[in-house]
């Protein structure tokens, strides 16, 4: 059988990916993207390429797709800003500790390189930390890059394998086999898929992602002030616990010399405005790190919607016959674009996946919102 057409909804990293390798593996395909390509939550997005360990299939996902990123790293041309810095997971007290050495031991015990430092290790690793923090773990293999600039080079490369990609043009509707535009007006593939981020639910009803709304700040060029991505422990529960509000330490280097600071969740709808004062809790809690952070001139802070699901896991495979979703990454869209449209295209060409695709299924069993 000859490799099916294919339409990918959303230009986004992960529907750019999955343009990708939908046609590398011979697909006829079509991306269609509402505005232009990294437009909704890629552009707002922190672009950390990070193996996280919340959960086994996070895990396997994760690291999967960190590897992917990191064998085409020396591919990726200055604009992407592809940066090996590393992650540092901060401690802040005894308990904390405990956790770093247990997440140390998972990553090692999975294949995965992480090394534990004491405060005297950390204080060298990264000396604009504030003094008193007990040690960290750090991830050498996590890397940082520039997300827009990266879902351009899938597209490129979609491109070069024959795929067509139409900008500013808004699907209305989409069904197995169809997707309607422009008043009515339709293309026919055998496969639609839907990377639609948190607008995906509009286009297929009963998809379980709600919008989760992130500050950003980022500030001028300032060379040398951090070598690392330095997140705190307590990310975890900011990130992947659904409260209404929150705000966690999470501070990324850039290669232009620029810090982007995070990280702040609201569950507010599509409310795009500035919340002034969890921003401002958002840079406090990032100066309680950083004691140096408030000298920096900030040049720019803005907002993005990130598509959350209940369990955490993204929604990967296919939703009835002809109708296939990769969305629901929430925070962890740019990490793993490239292992989601691999798994995705395996699953559409009924090959072997690398990873267990059933901890990703959209039809799984899943925990109401609230």
């Amino acid at each position: 059988m000859s490799p099916p057409s294919a339409i990918v909804v959303g230009a986004g990293i992960v529907g750019a990916a999955c343009a990708e390798a939908l046609a590398e593996a011979g697909c006829h395909v079509t991306a269609l993207e509402s505005a232009f390509p990294g437009a909704g939550a890629t552009g707002a997005a922190m672009g950390h390429l990070v193996v996280m360990d919340d959960s086994e299939a996070q895990f396997a996902l994760t690291s999967y797709s960190r590897r992917l990123w990191t064998e085409r790293a020396a591919s990726l041309p200055p604009g992407v800003e592809d940066d090996g810095c590393g992650t540092l997971w901060v401690a802040a007290d005894e308990e904390e500790m405990e956790h770093v050495r247990k997440k140390a031991a998972f990553h090692e015990a999975r294949g995965e390189r992480a090394e534990v430092l004491d405060a005297a290790a950390l204080r060298d690793a990264e000396p604009g930390l504030r003094t008193g923090l007990v040690g960290a773990l750090h991830v050498p293999g996590d890397r940082v890059l520039y997300p827009p600039a990266a879902a351009r080079i899938f597209l490129e490369r979609a491109r070069r394998l024959g795929a067509k990609v139409w900008a500013g043009l808004r699907v209305e509707a989409i069904e197995p086999g169809r997707a309607r535009y422009c008043g009515g007006r339709s293309l026919e593939t055998d496969v639609v898929v839907n990377a639609a981020g948190a607008e995906a639910p509009c286009l297929t009803p009963g998809l379980p992602i709600v919008p989760r709304k992130g500050h950003l700040v980022i500030t001028d060029r300032y060379p040398g002030f951090l070598r690392h991505q330095v997140v705190e422990l307590g990310y975890l529960k900011s990130a992947h616990t659904l409260t209404r509000e929150s705000v966690a330490f999470n501070v990324q280097p850039r290669k232009t010399g620029q810090v982007l600071v995070g990280s702040s969740r609201e569950l507010v709808g599509w409310d795009a405005s500035i919340n002034r004062p969890l921003l401002a809790r958002m840079l406090r809690r990032a100066a309680e790190f950083l004691p140096a952070l408030p000298q920096l001139r900030a040049l720019r802070t803005w907002v993005g919607f990130r598509p959350a699901t209940p369990d955490k896991l993204p929604l990967v495979g296919m939703w009835e016959p002809g109708l296939w979703v990769a969305a629901g990454h929430e925070g962890l869209g740019i990490a793993t674009a490239p292992g989601t449209a691999r798994l995705l295209a395996d699953l559409v060409l009924g090959r072997s996946p690398a990873i267990d695709p059933l901890p990703f299924d959209p039809r799984r069993p899943m925990p109401t919102h609230g």
